[in-house]
């Protein structure tokens, strides 16, 4: 990532314990745990019921438009996957949070053909037979669920996992890079035409598929420009 200058810190969260949580919006119903000194997050609902069991849980602050999202995550059991949402906002440029939004209870279309635009990335992807054999991260835009890039998942199955996996999200501009521990995933440029403008600020937040249970710690995001600018 050595294009990108990093800036200061804007927004530190060990996710240590229940107070770190405070302010956190959970959309569906789910377990929020601190079993071991880190975010643990698992369904409450019967993975048999599909979307209506999975959820997001959204941290509170708005972020501007170009900064770097880092985080550590724990793979605890699988099937199922992760999704980090990240400039999230209204479709009309309001607060993800504004009252004169639709309902949100973590069923998947409600996050990409509801009232908000938003990027996503899905990753440790382990739910059907086909993405458990073939591992990728997904990268889509939405409104709608346009898929803009993908790449290669190195994070193994849970039996053979080291974790912590240090993931990092970086948007500046149109410009969008993901790695795990360092290893460049893809690196997308947004033209602002063909999935409609480039988006800027906005929320950040964390979507499990059920059964996955998962576990977070350091959220960290800082400012980030490219380098000669």
């Amino acid at each position: 990532m050595s294009s990108f200058n990093f800036g200061d810190i804007i927004y530190r969260n060990s996710l240590a314990a229940e107070s770190d949580a405070d302010g956190f919006r959970l959309e569906g119903e789910a377990s929020i745990s601190f079993p071991n000194g880190r975010l643990r997050m698992e369904n409450l609902r019967d993975p048999a019921e599909g979307q209506k069991s999975n959820f997001v849980f959204w941290c509170p602050e708005t972020f501007p438009a170009n900064v770097s999202i880092e985080w550590e995550f724990w793979p605890v059991q699988e099937p199922g996957l992760c999704i980090l949402f990240f400039a999230a906002t209204g479709r009309n440029g309001e607060d993800l949070f504004d009252s004169s939004l639709a309902e949100r209870t973590g069923e998947y279309r409600q996050y990409h053909h509801g009232d908000i635009n938003a990027l996503h990335v899905s990753y440790f992807r382990r739910r059907w037979p086909e993405e458990r054999a073939f591992h990728t991260c997904n990268l889509r835009k939405s409104y709608g669920f346009h898929m803009v890039t993908q790449g290669a998942d190195p994070i193994p199955p849970v039996p053979d996992a080291t974790p912590p996996y240090r993931i990092q999200m970086i948007k500046c501009g149109a410009e969008v890079a993901f790695s795990i521990n360092e290893l460049p995933i893809f690196n997308w440029r947004d033209d602002g035409i063909s999935y409609g403008p480039v988006l800027g600020g906005g929320k950040i937040g964390l979507r499990q598929m059920a059964p996955l249970v998962g576990e977070y710690a350091n959220l960290v995001v800082r400012r980030v420009s490219r380098e000669g600018k």
